[in-house]
């Protein structure tokens, strides 16, 4: 069984395939909350939520409503099918997170099936869960963008940088790279040496670093500041298209 919170069609607005036509598969649920990050949702009576900037992805308790229970792999496959799309367009599976499901068989059939078909599967994820790259071969064949968190997030040391996790999945899947989420008051002399720290377990990995924002002024007060310190370090820049496309709006 599994849970979708969204599906829609648009484009990569982060990362290595910036502005490439996606298929996105919203998953619900995940092992961090990162209320560090200071995202906020307000709900209809009032109450402020605290956390990332999909924060209906990952707290069922106040937005079950987005939440659809899977539990067949048709009932998932059937969603693709009613797009019109390119053939063989890119799938980018996010959430939350959406390896807290790699080892469910709903989810495995829909990677294969998609794989079959001929897609490029895309997982976004924070990278501290375990793959099972010979149970389920069918990872071989995805590209991980491991939006590994930082201290900024709220989380701790031990549950978001888990070195072995990095060197398995980075040894085995077919493509990947980093993916950070910096806001400018991060920016900081341990910035660099944090992300050193996390990079050496996969040291030819390229790395990208993206403004931090729930919103699109947010992301833009942001990007500035990273640029520079891009610039600097020799990382590569990933704007946020779709934050500065469409703002807070969701599925799109």
């Amino acid at each position: 069984m599994i849970y979708l919170v969204e599906h829609f069609y648009s484009i990569q607005g982060e990362g290595k395939y910036i502005g490439t036509p996606s298929l996105f598969f919203r998953f619900g649920g995940c092992n961090m909350k990162c209320e560090g990050f200071g995202c906020e949702e307000v709900l209809e009576d009032g109450t402020t939520i605290l956390g990332c900037d999909t924060i209906h992805a990952v707290n069922k308790q106040h937005f079950s409503n987005y939440w659809t229970q899977i539990t067949k792999v048709d009932e998932i496959l059937s969603i693709l099918s009613s797009y019109k799309l390119p053939p063989h367009v890119d799938i980018v599976l996010t959430g939350g997170e959406p390896l807290i499901y790699a080892n469910e068989p709903v989810f495995i059939e829909f990677l294969n099936a998609l794989h079959v078909a001929g897609h490029r599967i895309t997982f976004e994820t924070n990278g501290s869960l375990h793959v099972d790259f010979l149970e389920y071969p069918v990872f071989k064949e995805c590209i991980f963008a491991l939006s590994v968190k930082l201290y900024n997030s709220g989380e701790p040391l031990s549950k978001r940088v888990r070195g072995e996790v990095l060197k398995s999945i980075t040894s085995n899947a077919k493509e990947t790279f980093f993916k950070f989420t910096i806001g400018a008051s991060y920016i900081n002399i341990d910035l660099e040496d944090e992300i050193s720290s996390i990079v050496k377990y996969a040291p030819k990995t390229q790395i990208f670093c993206m403004p931090l924002g729930g919103s699109k002024k947010e992301v833009e007060a942001n990007t500035e500041p990273l640029v520079e310190f891009c610039k600097l370090k020799g990382y590569n820049f990933s704007d946020r298209l779709h934050m500065r496309i469409w703002d807070k709006e969701k599925g799109v």
